[in-house]
């Protein structure tokens, strides 16, 4: 009780003094009179006292602004060093109050927010803290370091993905753009100019860059899982493969290398696939995986592949692939494969016939007319290919339908070239001609 009114009486006097600064405009003397009240309930244990003075202080008339910031920072020095998690619950949510609207101090909230979201998550409120996170648009800070942006948004679009939120997730993720991990941090450090913004040091617990890019990949390596995006996926794990600190440790490489090979083999056809494709195949390490450079090479050569052969020589490899991220590969992923090895013949069979039976066409698939067709169809579709089916006949034909433009342009090339010929044989008879005068005469 005594030691109460002690406290009370000293906050009393310094209140005055904190007034008399505050009224005459000196900053610093507002700021120290501010911090010591702070202080003294700080070493007090006073928890509930400290709440209320931060309170008090912060909506006290014509209070400066610098008084305020540097009392936020003061306050929030005592948060790990609450008595319970109560206690540090109240204080966070005092602090982040006061900051609230307040530019000057948003970077501090930004920080409170992230650390009572963390406290939720420990809770298992997981959408609570997704949602919390979610009010604070650090992308707009301009004091802010960049590392420190890139890891809240990184902290976003985390809590989204694991409260199974992947619309937030994805927007979330677009406030990063990936060419932000290709800049030389060296490079960047320049002295502010007058009328620029300050920009503060990261927290101490921010990863560097190249850490920060290798998490940005990882979440979005989850988030394309839940689409079955493989060509997406695999340029992922392209981007972390050439980190760097992952290029030079065989440890880090080996694996994330055989996770490229397994989701450029699982990735439909198309030009970006068919270029990550040859450009793997073109990497000196892959020679230290000669398994996976046998898979991509059958599936890059103009030949037939036989679906049960290949699958029993790399079906160990296929279910020992259980690390991956996002989940490991299973069955929807084989039938994938298979499917991609399908697709691979019949574009195999159309470079090499013009036209072909259905029952000739199942024979070299492997598969029933039906599924052939089936096949067959929606690669049409999907415009992965040109075919024409002729079903009465139970032929395929894949030439590709002409344009009237198209037809018109060969017929005057083809006359273009008649007349040419006409012309060279004429001139050939009229030299002959003038030739055999020529004897005659002699």
């Amino acid at each position: 009780m005594e030691g109460d009114r002690n406290l009370e009486a000293k906050i009393e006097i310094l209140l005055n003094v904190e007034k008399q600064m505050r009224q005459a405009g000196d900053v610093a003397g507002t700021r120290k009179s501010a911090i010591d009240i702070l202080q003294l309930c700080f070493e007090a244990r006073a928890w509930t006292t400290l709440n209320e003075q931060i309170v008090l202080l912060s909506k006290r008339r014509g209070q400066l602004k610098q008084a305020v910031q540097a009392m936020v920072q003061q306050a929030m020095q005592y948060i790990d060093q609450t008595p319970d998690l109560e206690t540090k619950i109240e204080l966070i949510k005092t602090l982040n109050n006061v900051a609230a609207g307040k530019i000057y101090v948003e970077i501090e909230r930004a920080r409170l927010i992230k650390k009572l979201a963390k406290i939720k998550e420990e809770q298992g409120l997981i959408a609570e803290a997704a949602n919390l996170m979610q009010e604070v648009a650090v992308e707009t800070f301009g004091a802010m370091a960049k590392t420190e942006k890139i890891a809240f948004i990184l902290e976003q679009v985390r809590l989204c993905l694991d409260s199974l939120d992947y619309v937030r997730a994805q927007i979330l993720s677009r406030k990063i753009n990936p060419k932000v991990f290709e800049a030389d941090p060296s490079k960047e450090k320049k002295k502010p100019k007058e009328g620029d913004n300050v920009v503060e040091e990261p927290a101490p617990d921010i990863p560097s860059l190249l850490e920060l890019k290798r998490i940005y990949y990882e979440l979005m390596i989850r988030y394309y899982f839940q689409n079955n995006d493989y060509l997406e996926i695999c340029r992922c794990y392209k981007a972390i493969y050439e980190t760097p600190s992952v290029k030079e440790n065989p440890a880090q490489w080996i694996p994330v290398l055989r996770k490229i090979c397994w989701y450029l083999v699982l990735s439909p056809h198309d030009p970006m696939q068919s270029s990550l494709h040859n450009s793997t195949l073109e990497d000196k390490n892959l020679s230290e995986i000669p398994h996976f450079r046998l898979l991509l090479k059958q599936l890059i050569t103009m030949e037939v592949i036989q679906w049960t052969s290949l699958w029993n020589t790399f079906k160990d490899e296929f279910e020992n692939e259980k690390n991956m991220l996002g989940g490991s590969l299973g069955d929807k992923a084989a039938e994938d494969l298979r499917l991609r090895v399908i697709e691979h013949n019949i574009l195999v069979v159309s470079k090499y016939y013009s036209r072909i039976t259905f029952k000739r066409l199942a024979d070299l698939l492997c598969l029933s007319i039906q599924e052939a067709e089936k096949h067959l169809s929606e690669m049409v579709v999907s415009k992965a290919l040109v075919a024409k089916i002729d079903r009465p006949v139970g032929i395929v034909c894949f030439q590709p339908a002409k344009d009237s433009n198209d037809i018109l342009n060969s017929w005057a090339s083809n006359l273009e070239k008649l007349l040419d010929l006409v012309e060279k044989s004429c001139h050939q008879i009229h030299k002959e001609t003038m030739v055999h005068k020529a004897a005659i005469r002699a």
